[in-house]
């Protein structure tokens, strides 16, 4: 009697044992199943780490938390492409899928990277509503439907990382905050109790590492996992910055 050959899929992943070490490749055919995505497909290695050589090796790391894209943790190169692993199906995808970590950001082990420097941008730009405990908080300050439709657009940003790495200006040699950081302060600043920071935001945009930084190559925009416009907020935010430094120079 014929049997039936199970369908397999083959994964070709960078690997790296620390932050110092080589990187490396390994293999793995996994059984396919409907409906995996890349997650699944990886919690499937994890539970049985044995490469196509046969060989019983160290299971991969990867980061991961939500599984339905908001979280923005599970960030990779998944076919020379960034996007995030849990909305990544298997079926949408050639072979061997290929899976590498991020570049931009220094590697931790295998998959997994630290995006300290986004966290870092965020602290830079004062990426948060004031609020010093003098007042009473209640409804706060009324804002347009039109405008809150727009600012909710740039909350969806998962800290993700993947318009980071798609920028050639984001590297480790430049000081350049990137994409995510120049599109917060735009959502910040358009808030009337985050706008009381309008001015410090503008200083860190005219700055060392700000909106001059950026090459306009526009990759960003096309990688963004949440379609936030970020080319429109960096090209608003540089007519701002144009008009803040002038400004500050007949200051003087």
């Amino acid at each position: 009697m014929n049997q039936v050959k199970k369908k397999v899929l083959r994964f070709k992943i960078k690997r790296q044992d620390d932050s110092d070490a080589p990187s490396y490749w390994d293999e793995f055919d996994i059984p396919y199943r409907p409906n995996m995505n890349v997650i699944s497909a990886l919690m499937e290695i994890q539970r049985n780490p044995i490469n196509v050589k046969g060989e019983k090796v160290r299971a991969v790391i990867w980061d991961y938390n939500c599984l339905e894209e908001v979280c923005g943790a599970c960030s990779m190169r998944i076919n020379g492409k960034v996007r995030q692993a849990c909305s990544a199906l298997v079926d949408k995808l050639e072979q061997p899928i290929i899976l590498e970590p991020m570049s931009t950001f220094p590697i931790e082990k295998d998959l997994a990277v630290n995006r300290q420097r986004m966290f870092d941008g965020l602290k830079k730009i004062k990426g948060w509503i004031p609020i010093d405990g003098t007042y009473a908080l209640d409804a706060g300050p009324n804002i347009f439907p039109t405008e809150q439709q727009e600012a909710y657009d740039y909350s969806t940003c998962m800290t993700c990382g993947c318009c980071l790495e798609a920028c050639p200006n984001v590297n480790s040699r430049s000081p350049f905050l990137g994409p995510q950081a120049m599109a917060q302060v735009k959502y910040f600043n358009m808030h009337p109790t985050g706008a009381m920071k309008k001015d410090e935001r503008m200083e860190v945009l005219i700055g060392e590492g700000g909106i001059s930084n950026c090459g306009n190559s526009q990759n960003c925009v096309e990688v963004c996992p949440k379609e936030i416009p970020l080319t429109s907020a960096i090209a608003e935010l540089n007519k701002e910055a144009n008009r803040y430094a002038l400004k500050s120079w007949f200051k003087k």
